[in-house]
């Protein structure tokens, strides 16, 4: 009866209610995915108890199994700096130097690279690095829901003929499976920040890593040299993004690079080049939200700025900081599920135009 009723609504719905219908159950979903992972350290692997990545090496398929039905994005993938890694970054001499000073031996073995480096997977002789940073590094290891989200409905039913019940139910289902769909912009800020905040404090005071992209903003890096949007397009055209989604990218994008400093500064332990730029980019961060929020007067931004007023940005104050972050990051869902882009056009005039899209390596 309650599906009965849920069907007869969304026929009754316009379109954009019921994609705010969708954000807003998709965001329940994705609140219980993690944030990185340990693997296990039960498996056969005697590696698989220190090595510490983003996503499970045991449910890695590979981008293979993408390129069957994303052809046209894997070939744009194919000319960006994140596959090309693979193959460079170990003949770099600053990567050297950093290994060097590391004790690292190699790239494609150490954890401290594999997290943001590399795709791991797990092979017959263990787990081993067997690409750069793939379509799974972002989009979440698929063997749990890669056959979800491709479903439209059963046997023949195409994407133009699913209904939008199922639609609701596919995506959330293929969340919950560890999915992380760029259905909500958030999730694909999540993606980016994990690695472009570098929150490892060795790797930087002693490494000499570079503590992170700096310049990173989410609409300038995702729609220039690796933007792959041929969905609308069924691979055709790759397309940018509509000025609604920018909007909502520029601010995803705000609130993870708060969320990711704040956790970056909770792994701070001394006072250090790591700590002290950590705590430096969240308290810019956190100003640049409060200027948005000047201009736009949205209760979630509001709610996050109280958040971060609360929070100390101190050493060793781990518990509370990441507990920081978890609120935004709860928030940051909700926002970009929730606000519509045709309600933060005062930020317009912030957005990188597409000159300055990042095109070249």
């Amino acid at each position: 009866m309650i599906t009965s009723r849920l069907t007869l609504k969304l026929h009754r719905m316009s379109p954009c209610a019921i994609r705010k219908i969708i954000f807003a159950l998709l965001s329940i979903a994705w609140l219980s995915a993690s944030i990185g992972m340990t693997v296990n350290s039960e498996s056969s692997d005697p590696r698989d108890s220190k090595v510490q990545v983003n996503l499970d090496p045991h449910q890695v398929l590979g981008v293979e199994s993408c390129e069957k039905c994303h052809a046209a994005e894997v070939i744009v993938w194919r000319q960006t700096p994140h596959n090309e890694t693979f193959a460079t970054l170990h003949r770099k001499p600053e990567a050297q130097r950093i290994a060097q000073k590391m004790g690292i031996d190699s790239f494609k073995e150490n954890s401290t690279c594999m997290k943001c480096h590399y795709t791991v997977k797990e092979q017959a002789g263990g787990l081993e690095a067997v690409a750069g940073v793939t379509c799974e590094s972002c989009h979440g290891a698929a063997q749990g829901w890669v056959s979800l989200h491709n479903d439209y409905g059963g046997t023949g039913v195409t994407k133009n003929g699913e209904s939008a019940e199922h639609r609701i139910q596919r995506l959330r289902a293929s969340i919950q499976g560890g999915m992380r769909n760029p259905v909500n912009v958030y999730m694909v800020a999540q993606s980016c920040y994990r690695c472009h905040t570098v929150p490892d404090e060795r790797l930087v005071n002693i490494g000499g890593h570079k503590e992170g992209s700096m310049d990173f903003e989410m609409v300038s890096w995702s729609q220039g040299m690796v933007r792959h949007n041929f969905l609308r397009s069924n691979g055709q055209t790759n397309e940018s993004s509509s000025p609604e989604r920018l909007r909502q990218l520029f601010m995803a994008g705000m609130i993870a690079d708060l969320e990711f400093s704040l956790r970056a500064t909770a792994a701070a332990t001394e006072k250090a080049k790591f700590g002290i730029n950590s705590a430096q980019r969240a308290e810019r961060a956190a100003k640049r939200l409060q200027a948005a929020q000047g201009k736009l007067n949205q209760p979630l931004l509001e709610e996050i700025q109280t958040v971060f007023s609360n929070v100390r940005l101190k050493l060793n104050n781990t518990a509370e900081l990441t507990e920081a972050a978890d609120r935004i990051a709860a928030l940051g869902i909700r926002f970009a599920a929730t606000v519509k882009g045709e309600d933060l056009a005062a930020m317009d005039a912030f957005i990188p135009p597409a000159d300055r899209w990042k095109n070249v390596h």
